[in-house]
């Protein structure tokens, strides 16, 4: 029912009412609020599975039920945003919660492990607080240098295929690779959701990169099972340390600069 509510104050607040009749209107509240929880569990649960989580790749899906259905160009953007913006929120943390749960000793102590989780909601709740206020204060800033995230654009060229046969026909063409992929990697692999992760990014190369490094981790885990398990884990946590300070510093920097 949250949903619902949300979902008929974003038709309101858009203004999306006046660009549909009251029975399409209703039918995108009830699709919206569905998609949203929808989202959620596979998104979370891919998660739980792969530590990846595909919430743009769902939110695509949903985008694509959407057109199908024949919603307007505004009210899919909507749909989108609204399904993009649940599905990893409960992907993060889930991750957040199970490292809590790990940490505490796998349940060992139920009194803990109710304490414990009780901390992290709390941290939770003040860090999507602290979230809002930065997004609120610094979207502009990265709007204005044109700073939009891959996806972005892919939701809008999805969107505009609906008055595009020639772009409804690739997107066709390349789901079918794409869902040979997946398959052949297996629901707890995501090697389909992965490598388009990786095309997404902007550089073909980079998809290719993914699906090379899973191969990899495949050959050392067979090699040297839980140590080359271990190895790994070390490995990939120093990796995304590395790359997460220089992203950081570098965005950061670049933030202070004037638009030229």
């Amino acid at each position: 029912m949250a949903y619902v509510v949300v979902a008929i104050g974003l038709a309101v607040v858009s203004g999306m009412y006046a660009e549909m009749s009251v029975p399409k209107l209703i039918i995108w509240v009830i699709f919206a609020a569905f998609s949203a929880i929808a989202s959620e569990l596979i998104v979370g649960m891919s998660a739980m599975h792969s530590g990846w989580f595909p919430g743009f790749a769902t939110a695509l899906i949903f985008l694509l039920v959407g057109m199908m259905i024949g919603f307007p160009k505004v009210p899919l953007g909507i749909l989108a945003g609204y399904t993009a913006a649940t599905g990893p929120a409960f992907s993060d943390m889930a991750y957040d919660l199970k490292c809590g749960y790990i940490l505490r000793g796998n349940g060992a102590d139920p009194e803990f492990e109710r304490a414990g989780r009780k901390q992290q909601y709390i941290a939770e709740i003040i860090s999507f607080c602290v979230a809002f206020v930065v997004v609120l204060a610094m979207f502009n800033t990265y709007f204005e240098q044109d700073m939009f995230a891959p996806v972005s654009r892919t939701f809008v060229t999805t969107i505009d295929a609906g008055s595009s046969p020639e772009i409804a026909k690739w997107l066709l063409i390349f789901a079918i690779p794409g869902a040979i992929i997946q398959f052949i990697g297996g629901p707890k692999k995501q090697l389909g959701v992965l490598f388009a992760t990786g095309l997404l990014v902007g550089t073909t190369i980079t998809g290719i990169t993914v699906i090379v490094a899973l191969i990899f981790r495949i050959i050392v885990v067979k090699m040297k099972g839980e140590e080359g398990q271990s190895i790994l884990y070390i490995l990939g946590a120093g990796a995304i340390a590395g790359s997460a300070l220089y992203s950081f510093f570098t965005s950061t920097l670049q933030l202070g600069k004037a638009k030229k």
